[in-house]
């Protein structure tokens, strides 16, 4: 039952905060962020235990555990993959998973107590392992930008071309003009020299 002295004096409570979701590439390794509150002050018997539940929803298997000092997992399929990578007087608890397997789909959970504050949320992070990188925003934008570009210069050049082009038909009619010019005054020339004087 929530007494009046609880509803004063809230219950100590470790927060915990997670990505919700993170996707990352086959063979890549990832740094797995966790960071804690807490209301007590850094106690020197904190402890931290990641464990991870794969898709299936089978049982929780060890990731990573510490107190005072990290501590690698000996057995499972985590053995030699996970390395510290957390700072505790910042409030930072993460880890690194290397060479990520599709096996490694499931989701991961970060756990923090500081006594005398013990209880609190849970950190979750669901995990997905794909082959290659997806399509995001900023590929998006690059790929329209770089269309954008591309489309411009190949309308420039048809600008250019057609300019060229009516430049070269301009100067050849010109020139057919001028010959017809020419020739005419030729032909005059040659009809009065033709046509006898008349008496």
């Amino acid at each position: 039952s929530f007494s009046f002295c609880e509803a004063l004096w809230p219950v100590a409570a470790v927060e915990v905060h997670t990505s919700r979701e993170v996707n990352a590439v086959n063979g890549t390794n990832l740094r797995l962020k966790c960071t804690f509150s807490s209301s007590s002050p850094i106690s020197q018997r904190l402890s931290v235990t990641w464990n991870f539940q794969p898709e299936d929803q089978s049982s929780h298997e060890p990731v990573f555990y510490y107190l005072k000092e990290p501590y690698k997992m000996a057995t499972g399929r985590f053995k030699e993959r996970v390395t510290w990578d957390g700072n505790i007087q910042r409030y930072d608890v993460s880890i690194v998973i290397w060479n990520l397997q599709p096996s490694d789909n499931g989701t991961f959970t970060c756990q923090v107590k500081n006594p005398p504050d013990v209880d609190g949320t849970i950190g979750e992070v669901r995990l997905k392992v794909v082959q290659k990188v997806q399509f995001s925003e900023i590929h998006f934008l690059a790929v329209a930008i770089g269309s954008a570009c591309v489309l411009m210069i190949i309308v420039v050049i048809i600008v250019v071309f057609c300019r060229h082009f009516r430049k070269k038909r301009q100067e050849k009619t010109e020139a057919a003009d001028t010959e017809l010019t020419e020739k005419e005054k030729l032909e005059i020339r040659e009809e009065k020299e033709v046509t006898p004087l008349e008496d």
